[in-house]
């Protein structure tokens, strides 16, 4: 059987296998590709005197076509007359340039909707009070200006006006040079030429100008449409200085090379794995910030191979920052670990298909993936409380949302239970399911009814993320150790087809969506039936019971649930009055 191989999914294979840490004990290893996947993986690791890696097949050179002009849309055209047609009327001898990323993604021949315009003798909000009065002298409505204040802790250096043209946002802001004074990375910021605002810039390929003036391409530091066709990331002035002055810059550089399947350059590679750059990461960069940044590269289109950029440069530990004193103590493996896990993740998901999965889903299941080393490692905080370490590596670590730690640890929870149910709902065996857990109330119910039972309780717990979950446990079933990661084959053929035989029953139980179902009693009607004057524990006893009951009985009404308790509550009575 032909594979055909992604050779960006190649690199980060490549990449895995020079990824250095001095920590890391020897180990020999080889990559595989697995038959029947698109890119599955087998690792083989073995052992030897001294440390020795292997990679059974070699990266390609990199092709990019890029376009030698740029082709405007409808719109962007007449953006760009509106704004040109400002200047003449005003005589004004203003260039304009728009900057960056849309410069890049047009000459690479993807859209881009983010245009930001470099003017040379003006701020941005002069310019848009300008483009208003053109607009009133024409007799049509003035546009509001919002203005994006400094912001050097979130690397925002510069004022920025923004207004709407056509329906579209378009940000304005004027060329500048920088300089930065020692340990600061806020630049004292000045009006400076296109070509230092074209070398201040973080990478080459960011560093490219579309002259609106002119309709061309301004290429000032000589390289940027060199390394877009080479699929070469690189900065225009020395890395190291480059990194030093503001550290955000490595990160950015690692999320680009991921996104377009770009090598980075060794020099590079180099400044961005010195101990001085990492202290500057470390010192320099807010949580938010790195965060922000790690953020865009999961929720992008190559994560596997911005992780394993990050393993390659002896970043992890700078990026993801864990708590004192964890519990049980991390292994050495833990960044090679990580990233081997959301490779497999990301392996899987493709072979698959993630349209069952929405952006949000996505984004956190890939957190889960990467993180399922520390799944069981937890840490004491100030209040004596233990915590998974993977709660603080998403909330203080990396600064995101409460919600996205606490789902992260819901994944890792539920993906343990998927891993004990798993094998009760692949069963064809119609024979009893002896589960202590589900309670005495359940000693009646038929093996189908208590696979329901147990996988609808599930469901309501993790919602819409269970498909997620089950990914997560397939990935850990039969549940592996960190060490048998590493020496075993990771079949990822068999742990598809376990998550497609899951998936079906779950769906032949009729139990999507089983979240959004409503008890058929609520509190009230539970203390009618038992005639109780207040709520208790009695009354979130007995409404887990009629839920065990309702999974298990989906077709019974309000009705027939309230003689069911009441049967059930006489039958205790009667139990507890003869013992």
């Amino acid at each position: 059987m032909a594979l055909r191989l992604n050779p960006t999914r190649l690199l980060a294979f490549h990449r895995l296998e020079s990824c250095p840490s001095r920590r890391l004990p020897p180990r020999r290893l080889r990559f595989c590709f697995v038959s029947g996947c698109n890119l599955g993986f087998r690792l083989l690791c073995r052992g030897v005197a001294g440390r020795s890696m292997e990679v059974a097949s070699s990266l390609p050179p990199p092709s990019h076509s890029v376009r030698e002009t740029i082709d405007l849309t409808e719109k962007e055209e007449k953006i760009f007359r509106r704004l040109l047609d400002v200047i003449r009327h005003f005589g004004m001898d203003t260039q304009l340039r728009v900057a960056g990323g849309w410069v890049r993604d047009k000459l690479l021949g993807k859209e881009c909707y983010d245009i930001d315009i470099a003017l040379d003798n003006m701020l941005g909000q002069e310019f848009c009070e300008k483009v208003n009065a053109y607009l009133q002298h024409a007799g049509e409505e003035k546009q509001g200006v919002g203005v994006i204040q400094r912001n050097p802790e979130q690397s925002k250096h510069l004022e920025t006006a923004r207004m709407r043209i056509y329906d579209m946002w378009i940000d304005f802001v004027n060329l500048r040079s920088e300089k930065y004074v020692e340990n600061s990375r806020i630049p004292t910021m000045e009006f400076g030429t296109a070509e230092e605002d074209a070398y201040r810039r973080d990478l080459t390929i960011n560093s490219l100008f579309y002259n609106i003036n002119t309709s061309s391409v301004e290429d000032l530091t000589g390289k940027g449409i060199q390394h877009l066709k080479a699929g070469f990331i690189a900065t225009p002035l020395p890395p190291k200085a480059t990194f030093l002055d503001d550290p955000l810059r490595v990160l950015r550089a690692i999320r680009f090379g991921a996104r377009f399947g770009f090598n980075l350059d060794e020099n590079l590679k180099k400044a961005a794995s010195d101990d001085e750059v990492k202290t500057a990461i470390a010192d320099k960069i807010s949580r938010e910030r790195i965060g922000h940044e790690i953020d865009l590269m999961v929720s992008d289109n190559n994560p596997v191979i911005a992780m394993t950029y990050i393993c390659e440069l002896n970043l992890f530990s700078a990026v993801f920052t864990l708590p004192k004193n964890p519990q049980p103590t991390l292994t050495d493996e833990i960044d090679r670990l990580c990233v081997l896990y959301l490779d497999g993740a990301w392996n899987i998901l493709q072979m698959i298909g993630s349209s069952f999965l929405s952006d949000e889903q996505r984004r956190l299941y890939l957190y889960a993936a990467l993180f399922i080393p520390l799944r069981n490692i937890v840490y004491t905080d100030n209040k004596s409380k233990k915590i998974p370490v993977s709660s603080y590596v998403v909330r203080n670590s990396l600064k995101l949302k409460a919600s996205d730690a606490e789902m992260v640890a819901s994944l890792h929870s539920a993906s343990e239970r998927f891993i004990s149910l798993i094998p009760i709902l692949e069963s064809n065996e119609e024979s009893d399911i002896d589960v202590e857990d589900l309670g005495d109330e359940c000693l009646g119910f038929s093996p189908t009814s208590k696979r329901r039972v147990l996988a609808g309780l599930l469901l309501r717990q993790i919602k819409d993320f269970w498909r997620a979950a089950l990914l997560i446990s397939t990935l850990l079933y039969p549940e592996v150790s960190h060490g048998d990661l590493l020496s075993r084959n990771f079949d990822l053929d068999k742990r598809k087809e376990t998550f497609v035989r899951v998936e079906h029953v779950v769906n032949k139980l009729d139990l999507d969506n089983v979240w959004k179902t409503k008890p058929l009693l609520d509190g009230k009607a539970i203390m009618g039936a038992l005639q109780l004057k207040t709520g208790g524990p009695l009354v979130k006893e007995w409404q887990d019971k009629l839920l065990k009951w309702q999974l298990a009985h989906p077709e019974k009404t309000a009705n027939e649930a309230l003689d069911w308790m009441m049967q059930s509550q006489a039958k205790r009575a009667k139990l507890e009055s003869c013992a």
